[in-house]
């Protein structure tokens, strides 16, 4: 039997941004896809990276494949290094080993500590508007964009806000120096229109043993969103092993 798949969301999503790629997979392998600490039913959860790690290697009985997107795919990371032995292979799509940089990373979580201060200033619909206007989100088809938005209001202020000062990439230990220790097969995916993310998924692909980099056609961003069809076809292959 294959193993479990679990698949972590990004940031302002819930487990149910995962439903179209849930639905191209069609049952095979089982997936798993929780809410994360901060998000929809898990609002009140504490965010933390231990606290999440600790939660993904609980999700699963013994061996699993992971995946994650963003903010799911840098929890995907932390969680593949805390726990070698559980992880057979590792899906990342529009993510990031963190900031390298002190300074910049200084800078960044000066910046999301004010962001979460807005959302809790003006509320889940209002912030969910301007969330969805970032460049990164740009050329989302509509009925994409849509259910993008929908999703995000199942959020609370004070969950997204907790979810930013505790998983944000400003308070997230970079993980570059150790992408080396990654010895199960790694995917890295990225969307044709993210530039910004593009570029990362190859500089990770350097340091890691076992890595591939796909780039999805037609997509952004959030390329699970905008071609489901394609990130499923990653999530569903069999591990691959030089």
């Amino acid at each position: 039997m294959a193993a479990p798949l679990v698949l972590l969301h990004g940031f302002t999503q819930t487990r149910r941004s995962w439903g179209p790629t849930i639905e191209a997979l069609d049952g095979t392998p089982r997936v798993l896809a929780p809410d994360l600490p901060g998000h929809g039913s898990a609002a009140t959860r504490p965010a933390s990276f231990p606290a999440c790690t600790a939660y993904v290697r609980a999700l699963a009985d013994g061996v699993f494949a992971l995946g994650g997107y963003s903010m799911g795919g840098r929890i995907a990371l932390a969680a593949a290094l805390a726990h070698p032995g559980q992880v057979e292979r590792l899906v990342l799509v529009g993510a990031s080993p963190g900031i390298a940089d002190d300074e910049e990373r200084a800078r960044r979580r000066a910046a999301d500590d004010a962001l979460a201060a807005r959302i809790e200033e003006i509320g889940i619909e209002a912030f969910a508007r301007e969330w969805a206007g970032q460049p990164l989100f740009a050329g989302q088809p509509e009925p994409v964009a849509a259910a993008a938005h929908a999703d995000r209001l199942r959020n609370t202020p004070v969950g997204l806000a907790s979810a930013l000062r505790g998983l944000g990439t400003g308070v997230m230990d970079p993980l570059w120096d150790r992408l080396g220790e990654l010895h199960m097969p790694v995917t890295v995916l990225a969307g044709e229109r993210d530039e910004k993310f593009r570029a990362i998924a190859y500089r990770m692909a350097e340091r890691i043993p076992q890595a591939e980099v796909h780039i999805v056609p037609g997509a952004g961003h959030a390329a699970q969103l905008e071609r489901a069809d394609v990130v499923a076809t990653y999530l569903a292959s069999p591990p691959r092993r030089r």
